[in-house]
């Protein structure tokens, strides 16, 4: 298979449009067109996980954080990035990355963590703002049916969980061709005064390639007319951390015992109890502590992420509950997520769990 073929799949899961802009998401190393017969994948890239990919005879190595944060002048093995780009360009093994788009999808890191907990009702915590347009179109009243069919299918329409959300209203289009034309309907060269319905529709920015595509082919016209608006209104679908509920109260140190079992940390850091039952809980896989704020505003009772600095456990101010249980540990469940997709898109395909322990933080 070739390795286009899985990137591809994986950037519909999640664009690469949704990463941040420190980010570096994508095929950091090889040819998109290389055939390869199996994956490896892991959270880290390490030359432990490239002598893995090696010995599994493994062309790709599919990793949560990317190997290339920051450009690289030379490559002379001073460090384990550049050791571990030299290994992997002489055993011709490729590397991709899918990082913060990864974070930024409901059945994403955060998503994963949230089923790990057994958490129900889950909503994006902090939603994206900037991501959604607006189409609008003109089409023919017998044709407004299969125009709108194909807008739907390329993924217009989902409002929360509603989708083939669109609003239609009756009008009458003039166009009038040239000598040139070839009109679906009309005589070239002469006014004509068609009924058809104005449709609209609400879709992510980074479907509208796709979206257009569909909307043109679908389309009787030979030109399509159409506008597109950028929306200020946030996108519940897609956005940093989540929150859900658990299915029933239980006890604050009950909680933090199901934290340690659920993702074997050596040691959970969290704020003073509050000697109180909590159900609500918010989570950010990786360093979450910028949405502390948005967890409080949320009505969580605990607070679950990674790399909380000391002065910040301030801010919790006995409004919540911080439960640091480590960047590690908070994203490990990410290499399953990548084996449960791509061997439900590709059941023929080789994927391979790493079985190397990246951690680089241990307890005494």
């Amino acid at each position: 298979m070739k390795i286009k073929a899985i990137t591809n799949f994986l950037e519909d899961f999640a664009p690469l449009k949704l990463q941040e802009s420190y980010d570096n998401a994508g095929l950091i190393l090889g040819d998109k067109n290389t055939e390869v017969s199996a994956a490896l994948v892991t959270l880290d890239v390490t030359e432990e996980v490239v002598d893995e990919a090696i010995k599994r005879k493994a062309g790709l190595i599919i990793a949560h954080h990317p190997i290339i944060f920051s450009g690289l002048k030379k490559i002379t093995g001073k460090n384990y990035i550049e050791r571990t780009l030299i290994k992997a360009i002489k055993n011709d093994v490729a590397i991709y990355a899918a990082h913060t788009n990864l974070d930024s999808v409901t059945g994403g890191v955060n998503g994963k963590i949230c089923e790990k907990l057994g958490l129900e009702n889950c909503k994006i915590l902090q939603p994206s703002g900037g991501l959604l347009k607006k189409l609008i179109t003109y089409v023919p009243v017998d044709h407004a049916n299969s125009v709108r069919e194909a807008v739907f299918a390329a993924g217009a329409g989902n409002i929360g969980n509603y989708d083939s959300c669109s609003f239609n209203t009756h009008g009458q289009g003039t166009f009038r061709g040239s000598d040139t034309t070839n009109p679906f309907i009309g005589k070239k060269g002469e006014q004509h005064y068609e009924n058809e319905i104005r449709f609209e529709t609400v879709f992510p920015d980074y479907l509208q390639g796709k979206i257009i595509n569909a909307l043109v082919h679908a389309h009787p016209y030979e030109e399509v007319a159409y506008d597109i608006y950028s929306l200020d209104n946030k996108f519940d679908q897609i956005g940093m951390g989540m929150t859900g509920t658990l299915p029933k109260e239980i006890d604050e140190k009950k909680f933090l015992k199901l934290l340690k079992e659920t993702f074997g940390t050596g040691v959970i850091k969290h704020t003073a109890l509050k000697n109180k039952k909590v159900r609500k809980i918010a989570v950010c896989g990786g360093a979450g502590s910028f949405l502390l704020n948005q967890a409080i505003a949320a009505g969580a009772d605990v607070f679950v992420t990674g790399d909380f600095k000391y002065h910040q456990f301030f801010d919790a101010e006995n409004k919540i509950v911080i439960a640091d249980i480590g960047h590690f540990e908070s994203e490990q469940f990410t290499k399953e997520l990548f084996y449960e997709i791509l061997t439900k898109k590709f059941p023929k395909f080789a994927v391979h769990l790493s079985e190397v322990n990246s951690n680089p933080v241990f307890y005494f």
